[in-house]
């Protein structure tokens, strides 16, 4: 609990910060700095909540954040719900709902008080919330989803006409962002307002796991008669989406779900409204899915039109003519042939969880080649096809090397493959350090071009980095050296100079890391934004895609035969079949699997509750928590085809 020289009356803060955390300790401690250094002549309580984390967030940080209140919860409730159980700990007049991937400004506590103080029909305020480049942050205030602007905003119309008031309803993108004025909704990262009036809007609705609960409790208060202000005389950086980063959640399945909770929750009155924002959720979801995989999608399509083209050709020299099979196979053969190099090219990592290489490539051609042979041998009429098989992955090959040349020199020219070209600013042992992490880290992608020196700053160190100047002209420094990352290591720079230099550097899309604290932690995070390494993280199998395409369809098969043996029990009357019936159509859409985990208390990132597992293959009443935990870990750790295969006989068996 903070307090300062300034007490307000009854023990009543002037303000509670309540922040939710899910293993982004390091973004944490940043967070938590900045609101200490921010706190000014307020009464100022700081609540943590933490949801579960696997970083160990709460026993690292809370020594050396004592003052702070720690709430450490059992399991992930959700943002929602893990800020309700923030709000019975806080007693401050005003409530701020602040991320952990955040950095706030000097004035922006005494800024949004003075604010809430001064206009009491406000029920939620807001501030500007800058990206890590500087630049503005849309989604910080937004206007209600109403069918038109939901139908702008998912089809794109926004983007294409930002300053059209018709158009850009939904982001607010026509409005300037250097002005104070009423909003419809605000950011869950910084949303600040009144805490009695919160509390008698009900807080946050559970049923929103994540996205969708700031807008919802924004409207619920709107049409209470409080307004939704954002006001931009103060900024924060927020960093956002770390959080999902660094779970197993699909980030755009749940945000639109939550957008579709929201939808029917308020215009559930509405068929056609609702109706008609399911297809656009739908639509903007596999839209936004494709961009994310657009490498991925296109080198896809090109790699089977390269094959439908080996395959032309082979033909040609075959039988004289590009489509010289007889009549019947076609267009079988244009569709099986690419069909089973698409599979062969998944089944070895290509395109999905690793960048195409010609390496993988090349086995998913042998492997295509293997089983397009072996296909013929069973399939009689098809068996004149063996030496055209043989041509066309012989072709593919040459087309695949050639593609994947073109990509790399694609990447080379347009700069991809260039190192990142880092400036500390700070003399001192933290920046000696983080410098020798950069330059050792398994990316080789950085290049540490020099250290700026804190202008003003005392009792500064020499340094082997070359000194680029002072931070009295950063931005021009910054634009000269061609800069993409700047890290600030020196404590004197305080967050306030940190901002301004933010915002004066927008431009060069240089991106900003602060690294004055607890450097063991920060310096994994920014090893991790900048090489995109996170050197702690191990995958499991169960996350590869191959595994995953392979496991959903032994589900799938398995499902499928069992189904007719269950009801054909049910017509029978028999009372376990109700149950089994329950488990089967589970795994059948996929909530289930039938080799999986036992029911613990664990989150992991993998793996879904199994018809069967390790755990019952023992007694299940006598078997300890700590075992299952241990079963349940070693199956995720270890998951393979042949694993799920043994443990079904042996269940078998039993």
């Amino acid at each position: 609990m903070i307090q300062t020289d300034h007490q307000a009356t009854a023990n009543q803060h002037d303000l509670s910060v309540l922040i939710v955390n899910y293993n982004v300790k390091d973004y944490l401690v940043g967070c938590l700095r900045s609101v200490l250094d921010g706190i000014g002549g307020l009464s100022v309580q700081i609540v943590v909540v933490d949801n579960h984390s696997s970083d160990n967030s709460v026993e690292e940080l809370q020594p050396i954040f004592p003052s702070v209140e720690w709430i450490a919860l059992e399991k992930n409730i959700g943002f929602g719900r893990a800020n309700n159980a923030g709000m019975v700990h806080c007693t401050g007049r005003h409530v701020l709902f602040l991320n952990p991937d955040t950095i706030i400004g000097h004035d922006t506590l005494s800024t949004m008080v003075e604010y809430l103080d001064a206009h009491p029909d406000v029920g939620l305020a807001g501030c500007k919330v800058l990206n890590p480049d500087g630049t503005f942050q849309v989604a910080c205030r937004r206007g209600l989803p109403t069918p038109w602007a939901s139908f702008c905003k998912l089809f794109g119309l926004q983007s294409l006409f930002p300053k059209s008031r018709l158009f850009a309803r939904y982001n607010l993108t026509y409005l300037d962002v250097d002005d104070t004025y009423e909003v419809d909704a605000l950011i869950g990262a910084f949303m600040v307002g009144p805490r009695a009036l919160i509390n008698s809007a009900g807080g946050f609705d559970p049923q929103f796991f994540m996205y969708g609960e700031d807008l919802d409790l924004c409207y619920r208060i709107q049409c209470s008669g409080s307004k939704i202000m954002y006001v931009h005389t103060t900024n924060i950086v927020h960093f956002k989406g770390e959080s999902t980063k660094r779970s197993s959640m699909n980030e755009v399945r749940v945000f639109y779900d939550a957008m579709e909770l929201f939808a029917k929750k308020h215009f559930g009155g509405s068929p056609v409204f609702l109706g008609f924002m399911k297809l656009g959720i739908g639509v903007r979801s596999v839209f936004e899915r494709l961009t994310r995989r657009l490498r991925d999608v296109m080198m896809i399509i090109v790699d089977m039109l390269s094959i439908l083209l080996a395959l032309l050709i082979a033909t040609a020299v075959r039988f004289d003519s590009p489509f010289g099979f007889p009549d019947y196979a076609y267009p079988t053969v244009l569709i099986v042939v690419p069909l089973v190099a698409l599979l062969s090219l998944l089944s070895m990592g290509e395109y999905v969880e690793y960048r195409p290489s010609l390496r993988r490539s090349l086995l998913g051609l042998f492997a295509t080649f293997f089983l397009l042979s072996s296909m013929t041998y069973f399939v009689k009429e098809f068996a004149f096809s063996r030496g055209v098989v043989l041509m066309t992955v012989g072709l593919s090959a040459v087309f695949f090397a050639i593609s994947r040349g073109l990509v790399v020199l694609f990447d080379t020219l347009k700069g991809s493959g260039k190192k990142r070209r880092i400036m500390l600013v700070g003399i001192n042992e933290a920046s000696e350090r983080i410098a020798q992490e950069l330059s050792g880290v398994d990316g080789r992608n950085t290049d540490v071009i020099g250290v700026v020196r804190v202008a003003g700053a005392a009792g500064q160190n020499t340094t082997s980095m070359d000194i680029l100047g002072t931070t009295d002209y950063l931005d021009k420094i910054i634009e000269s050296a061609e800069a993409k990352e700047v890290i600030f290591t020196d404590p004197a720079v305080s967050q306030a100079q940190v901002m301004k230099f933010m915002t004066k550097s927008a431009r060069l899309g240089a991106r900003f890391h602060l690294a004055t604290e607890y450097d063991d932690i920060v310096t994994a995070r920014i090893i991790n934004d900048v090489v995109g390494v996170e050197p702690t993280v191990s995958v499991s199998p169960l996350m590869l895609f191959r595994n995953k395409v392979v496991k959903r369809l032994m589900d799938l098969i398995i499902a499928t035969l069992s189904l007719p043996f269950v009801a054909i029990r049910l017509s029978l009357g028999s009372k376990k079949a109700r149950g089994s019936w329950s488990v089967w159509t589970s795994i059948l859409k996929g909530t289930m699997s039938v080799v999986g985990l036992y029911p613990d208390e664990v989150s992991r990132p993998a793996g879904k509750l199994g018809r069967t597992s390790f755990v019952h293959l023992s007694d299940t009443t006598s078997i300890s928590e700590q075992s299952i935990k241990q079963l349940n870990d070693y199956y995720v750790d270890q998951y393979s085809l042949s694993l799920d295969i043994e443990i079904i006989i042996k269940h078998l068996l039993r």
